[in-house]
């Protein structure tokens, strides 16, 4: 369930961010694509029957290189996403990239998930499973092999893919760090 951003979502249209004069918004918002990983209904009992509640688990990405995971909940299924998204949005993160692969192997972790990430040729796509697929393409990384490994809960493995991602480094970024040249 990919959609790309409309202004804000949630039946707003463009009314959001009218009126607030300069230093309102940041920018455009229409360069974000948002993807619905996970929508997850829990179920309170109360006297009268069964009430209901949604979790959605949203994906923001600009395919440029900037990429951030919200969990939102709310009563509603359009309220839980746009939380989601705000939250999100609040948690970009910019990971850096060789081509259109990642520079180097790396493996994230988050609870009992694991996600091991490899660079990959030119031409061969990504290779992932649903929910690394939806962090790894909104990050804009066109070539990918990837394995998880451990719980299958789209959430952890989200933040696994996530935790994989921030801990790339290019080759200047670990010279500078380091001290050192590293020889080609």
């Amino acid at each position: 369930m990919e959609r790309p951003n409309q202004g804000g979502g949630g039946g707003h249209g463009d009314r959001r961010g009218r009126g607030r004069g300069p230093g309102g918004d940041s920018g455009p918002r229409d360069d974000f694509a948002e993807t619905v990983v996970k929508i997850n209904r829990s179920a309170k009992v109360v006297k009268g029957g069964r009430r209901f509640s949604f979790s959605a688990l949203v994906v923001v990405g600009d395919r440029k290189g900037h990429v951030g995971v919200g969990y939102g909940k709310a009563n509603e299924v359009p309220q839980s996403v746009e939380k989601g998204v705000k939250e999100a949005r609040k948690s970009l993160v910019t990971i850096p990239m060789k081509g259109s692969t990642i520079p180097h192997r790396v493996i994230g972790r988050f609870g009992a998930a694991r996600v091991v990430m490899l660079p990959a040729a030119p031409g061969t796509g990504v290779i992932a499973g649903a929910t690394v697929r939806a962090v790894v393409t909104a990050a804009g990384v066109g070539d990918i092999l990837t394995k998880s490994l451990g719980s299958p809960n789209p959430v952890n493995l989200v933040k696994a893919a996530m935790d994989a991602l921030g801990k790339l480094r290019t080759k200047a970024q670990v010279e500078s760090l380091r001290g050192v040249t590293i020889p080609e």
